[in-house]
Parts: structure tokens; sequence; C-alpha cells
């Protein structure tokens, strides 16, 4: 019985990707606090910005687009025991809820992310603008 409980699990990469998943539909359905469940509690990011420094950029953009759009490329999931390290494209839309976004940025993303009990969290992040 222990086998099939152990066997059944899964794979550390594919939870990883749905955790991805999972914060990509959580910004885009607007769920701030849904989307930090995946950011650890010492995360560092572009321009020194901390956990609550991401926090409070994610709720300006809420504030300021009706509409979030988020579409990713495809991961480069690189593996290292219990920690990843994430590459992707994005690009990202936002607006008023119109037809058409009102502005849209393509971005690269280098992500580091651990595998605990709360499951994948990222705990440090890079983006710069795609050109």
């Amino acid at each position: 019985m222990a086998c099939l409980v152990s066997c059944s699990r899964t794979p550390p990469e594919n939870r990883l990707r749905e955790r991805v998943a999972q914060m990509q539909s959580a910004l885009e359905s607007r769920e701030i606090s849904s989307f930090m469940g995946g950011v650890a509690v010492d995360f560092s990011g572009e321009s020194e910005l901390d956990r609550r420094g991401l926090h409070n950029f994610l709720r300006v953009q809420v504030l300021r687009h009706a509409a979030i759009g988020l579409t990713l490329g495809p991961l480069d999931v690189r593996l290292h025991g219990e920690r990843a390290t994430v590459n992707f494209s994005v690009m990202a839309t936002g607006g008023q809820g119109g037809l058409l976004p009102d502005s849209a940025r393509p971005w690269i993303v280098r992500s580091d992310w651990r595998d605990g009990p709360d499951g994948w969290q990222v705990f440090r992040a890079e983006w710069e603008p795609a050109l």
C-alpha cells in the first residue's frame, strides 16, 4: 500500500508546472493572495524587489487594469533536487476589458524555485523586456 501511495505522487516537474499555471490563472483572475501563495517569504526580484514590494506592485497593476492577460511561452524547467530554475517568455497585457488590450509588453523571465512544505515557491526572479 505504501508503494502505491508513493508511486502515485505527482512528479516534481509536473507539480512545478502546475504551480506556474496556478499563479498565471490567479493573476489573470486578479487574485493576488492566491498568486502570492507561490512566492517565498524571502523572495528577491528585479531592482531589489522583496515579497512585500511584489505584492504591492501586483496590487497597482490590478487597480490600473480591469483585465490582465499573461501568455507564457514554453517553460524551460531544470530540476536540481529540491530546487529548480524556470525560464520563459511572457506577453503581459492589460486593459479595461474591451476586445483589445490597452497595453502589451513581452518579457523574458528567469526564476529560481524551491520545493517545500507549501509546494514549489519562487524565491528569486529576474525579468527584462524582450527585444
